[in-house]
């Protein structure tokens, strides 16, 4: 195993032998996109690797925190009831498992009996423990966010649990992981398919922005709109540093840090407290400071990328 030379962020080449017969695939940009087939030598498929043009995927450009909270207010649930409904049952059921048995570094397990069973830790723990059991072996289905499983499990796990703990009904609960989901790929969105930047933060952002609405949802629009804007701000502020060093059992300790940003970021801001343009990369707005994550995820930290790569084929 080697790094290589590619002026592409993603570009796999994999080579296998089997007796006397040898095969070659090559993947570029993203993981479903092949390049390039050839057996013993005999080229079967072969297309130009082009800069990533993500043509007939849904154009999340025209996301916005407002039309994300709007939707989720006002979305015909019948629409979106079966995805949600499966995200629910299938994300709890691997997060169950990942208590239950013993996979990777039990972080859920050690979050719960180290900090206690408050809704808090619950949070953390469930989405720690789904990730616990998904990176180590576990085959059970999870619904994605992103494109990611652990995206998926850090949006919706920490929701379902405070929707436990507030006892509020389905329709909530359903309209709450829209929110989650959505902020989740509204901030991947800025951040692009593959970067160093760990896309755990943005689902903790995300499930953060969705306990909002949970608290705030009888208040009129613009308030329930700054309750969310500020968390996600706050939350940014805290863990956007995080790298992405590839799918391993520490990914369950990193979302666990993650939602714990998510929540601090809310419980700040109905405590007063926020963080203002100006402090570090947070700029005035919401849409404006996930922009700038964006640009230090997709631009700033290509370089970190190749490193990171660099260290776990040549170091580890």
């Amino acid at each position: 195993m080697k790094l290589a030379d590619s002026p592409f962020i993603f570009d796999i080449t994999i080579r296998a032998w089997a007796g006397e017969d040898f095969a070659l695939v090559r993947i570029v940009n993203y993981h479903t996109n092949i390049v390039r087939i050839e057996k013993n030598g005999e080229i079967l498929k072969e297309v130009e690797a082009q800069a990533a043009q993500e043509e007939g995927l849904t154009d999340k450009a025209v996301l916005s925190v407002e039309g994300i909270l709007e939707f989720a207010r006002e979305a015909n649930l019948s629409d979106v009831e079966e995805v949600i409904g499966r995200q629910i049952r299938y994300n709890t059921a691997i997060a169950e498992e990942g208590l239950r048995g013993d996979y990777g570094a039990n972080i859920g397990k050690v979050l719960l009996s180290t900090y206690g069973n408050d809704v808090k830790i619950r949070a953390r723990a469930m989405a720690a423990a789904g990730s616990d059991a998904r990176m180590n072996g576990c085959g059970l289905p999870v619904v994605i966010v992103s494109g990611s499983g652990n995206q998926g499990l850090t949006a919706s796990l920490p929701v379902i649990e405070y929707a436990k703990e507030l006892g509020v009904d389905q329709e909530t609960l359903y309209r709450a992981l829209l929110v989650s989901d959505l902020i989740t790929i509204h901030l991947k969105t800025e951040i692009g398919r593959l970067s160093a930047y760990c896309g755990a933060v943005s689902a903790g952002c995300g499930s953060g922005a969705g306990i909002a609405y949970l608290y705030g949802r009888d208040k009129e629009p613009q308030e329930l709109l700054r309750d969310v804007s500020h968390t996600i701000v706050n939350a940014l502020a805290v863990t956007s540093g995080i790298v992405c060093d590839g799918a391993k059992a520490s990914c369950a300790a990193k979302i666990s840090s993650a939602v714990d940003a998510g929540l601090l970021g809310f419980y700040m801001y109905q405590n007063g407290q926020q963080f203002r343009g100006g402090d570090g990369i947070i700029s005035k707005g919401v849409e404006a400071t996930i922009h700038n994550i964006g640009l230090l995820a997709a631009q700033g930290m290509r370089e970190t990328d190749r490193e990171i790569l660099d260290i776990m084929t040549t170091r580890c």
